[in-house]
């Protein structure tokens, strides 16, 4: 276990040179091309250099007011969260509070088009 611990830590530690020589042996000797590689190297360059701005694939679906229909974002909130209806209801009581976090671009979007139709104020983090 000691020993796989201690190869993962020397893979999250590598260079993106590293990185595009580890991917190079992999293809060359082993025949494996590894898709992973490409995204390690990205974010390798963007969290080591800064020179790329990542693209943000996670969303935080953030309710900021409940509008005029506050009944109607309680029932919404409590379909799309799984949520009981009181604690939906303190959640829209509360807001501005996320209704759900860390979720794809396109269903956040889903989300705050729903949320928006019941008439609330929505924001997309």
């Amino acid at each position: 276990m000691a020993d796989l611990k201690d190869f993962a830590e020397q893979l999250v530690n590598l260079t993106v040179k590293e990185v595009n020589e580890l991917a190079d042996i992999l293809k060359e000797e082993y025949g494996i091309e590894p898709a992973a590689a490409a995204v390690a190297v990205a974010g390798g360059a963007a969290a080591g250099g800064g020179e790329e701005a990542e693209e943000q694939t996670e969303f935080d679906v953030i309710l900021k007011a409940p509008g005029g229909s506050k009944l109607a974002v309680v029932k919404l909130v409590k379909e799309l969260t799984g949520l009981g209806l009181k604690d939906a209801k303190e959640l829209v009581d509360g807001a501005p509070k996320p209704v759900k976090e860390g979720v794809a671009k396109d269903e956040a979007e889903a989300l705050k088009a729903q949320l928006e139709e019941a008439g609330a104020e929505v924001e997309l983090k």
